[in-house]
């Protein structure tokens, strides 16, 4: 009769450590889910860039300097390794900062605020920020779920053994990077 509780308790507690190991693996895997959601809206922002840079370039020439920032800034987002939340976020960041300066020097020119092609650009640029930041928010909470679970008691037992690890958050260092470029469509 022992012999079966011991047996009974040895195959609860396997079952419960298949169960953890589970867990663990469908958590890691929503964390990667999430981070494909943020770099999909990522690589869309940086397609967009370059029409957005063509759009200008005709009605402010000598804002060079600023098209040069836009351009220089999406190319390091391009250069960052994939995985790299850390490094994508800092690009990330100086790219919004250089959209943002790209925007504001266009409120100085009316008849680019009137062109249609800059009018839609604008509002596919505003569209997706908001996408990246659902992106962002879906990654954080599956990292967050993920992390959890390889911290905490017993679960972080298995995650052990396993070579499961925390993921990164995805966050912007700066505080000023944090606002969303300012669109705006009013003369």
């Amino acid at each position: 009769m022992t012999t079966w509780i011991v047996l009974g308790v040895l195959v609860l507690l396997a079952l419960y450590l298949v169960s953890l190991y589970n867990r663990l693996v469908k958590a890691r895997q929503m964390a990667k889910e999430g981070w494909s959601g943020i770099d999909v809206q990522l690589k869309r922002r940086a397609d967009l860039v370059p029409n957005l840079v063509d759009t200008v370039k005709g009605y402010m020439s000598h804002e060079r300097e600023t098209l040069e920032a836009v351009t220089t800034m999406r190319a390091q987002v391009g250069a960052v390794p994939a995985g790299d939340v850390e490094g994508r976020a800092k690009a990330e960041g100086l790219l919004g900062q250089a959209l943002g300066r790209l925007l504001a020097v266009a409120e100085n020119y009316p008849d680019l605020k009137a062109s249609t092609n800059f009018q839609t650009l604008q509002l596919e640029l505003s569209n997706l920020e908001n996408e990246i930041q659902m992106s962002r928010r879906y990654y954080n909470g599956a990292a967050r779920e993920l992390n959890v679970m390889v911290e905490s008691f017993p679960s972080n037992l298995v995650a052990g053994q396993f070579g499961f690890a925390p993921m990164d958050y995805f966050e912007i260092e700066n505080a000023a990077d944090r606002a969303v470029p300012k669109v705006g469509f009013n003369g």
